[in-house]
């Protein structure tokens, strides 16, 4: 099996594909002119790669986010490698590039504006060339990401079969970054869901020649959906961004309701450090406004 192959079997999306092979074909090349060879490479030789990549050229340096992408990279190559028996270890496992501040400070959304988006969709009234069922479509989708916190992986997960309308639950799957978990409708999510299931879904497939058991058919790998739904979105609220943004909004707010340990099932966070991010932020988030407010002298 080649890394592509490898990649593709571990569910990467295409974008994430590319990038990897990017980087591969570049640590190879780099291999190549240095007489190296990824099956035996040390872990000193890495670093002497890595070091490479920070220094300046024509007076510009990579960014410390962007080495730190690459030697995530690196860490997927030298898995095929191990899991394919070309080596026995990672030798670039145990590197981290310090100094990258991971922040989750997304402009977030308090939960009146985020349920705003939600009852602000419109479903009537849809005149042409706008479509009545991608409308009600975009509403149920609306209403996942608002309420049950779903990412585009969640939403292009999701199957008939995992909506179960007799007790208003739906299961999400797991996902290589996520916990599979079950979370209650809310009962102003029904209608809209009862409509789409009954008629609009069967009026899309037919409309994009697409019949898998999706609960919400695309073409394609990529959820193009929320794209040109965030456009619609921004119309009710300009502060909204992306999916990151409402699912990070969601989380916040859960963790004012939940303790720690509902919202890690709820989110579907595999660990509890995932959680406890949003807990650090909201604080960071805290002391920046008392400080604009109350600045010390």
């Amino acid at each position: 099996m080649n890394f592509e192959d490898y990649l593709h079997q571990q569910d990467y999306s295409k974008g994430t594909i590319e990038t990897y092979m990017r980087v591969q074909e570049k640590f190879c090349n780099w291999c190549d002119s240095n007489n190296y060879k990824s099956e035996t490479i040390d872990y000193k030789s890495c670093l002497e790669y890595i070091k490479k990549l920070q220094q300046s050229k024509k007076g510009k340096s990579l960014s410390k986010s962007t080495v730190k992408h690459i030697v995530g990279g690196l860490k997927i190559y030298f898995n095929y490698l191990v899991d394919e028996n070309y080596r026995s270890t990672s030798p670039v496992q145990s590197i981290n590039v310090r100094g990258v501040k991971r922040s989750l400070n997304y402009n977030l959304l308090e939960l009146a504006e985020l349920e705003d988006l939600f009852y602000s969709y419109q479903t009537q009234n849809i005149h042409f060339p706008n479509c009545p069922s991608v409308a009600i479509r975009n509403k149920v989708i609306t209403g996942f990401m608002v309420y049950q916190g779903m990412n585009a992986t969640a939403l292009k997960s999701l199957k008939m079969e995992h909506i179960n309308m007799d007790k208003g639950l739906v299961y999400i799957p797991s996902t290589r970054k996520t916990n599979s978990r079950e979370l209650e409708l809310k009962s102003w999510q029904i209608v809209p869901l009862l409509r789409y299931l009954e008629r609009d879904r069967e009026i899309l497939q037919e409309k994009i020649h697409c019949f898998s058991e999706a609960l919400f058919p695309i073409k394609g790998d990529r959820f193009y959906i929320t794209h040109t739904l965030f456009k619609e979105l921004r119309k009710f609220n300009h502060k909204v961004r992306n999916v990151k943004q409402i699912r990070a909004s969601v989380i916040s707010n859960w963790l004012q309701h939940h303790n720690i340990r509902e919202v890690q099932y709820m989110a579907g966070h595999r660990y509890i450090s995932s959680t406890e991010r949003y807990l650090q932020d909201d604080l960071e988030s805290l002391h920046e406004m008392i400080e604009s407010f109350h600045p010390i002298s």
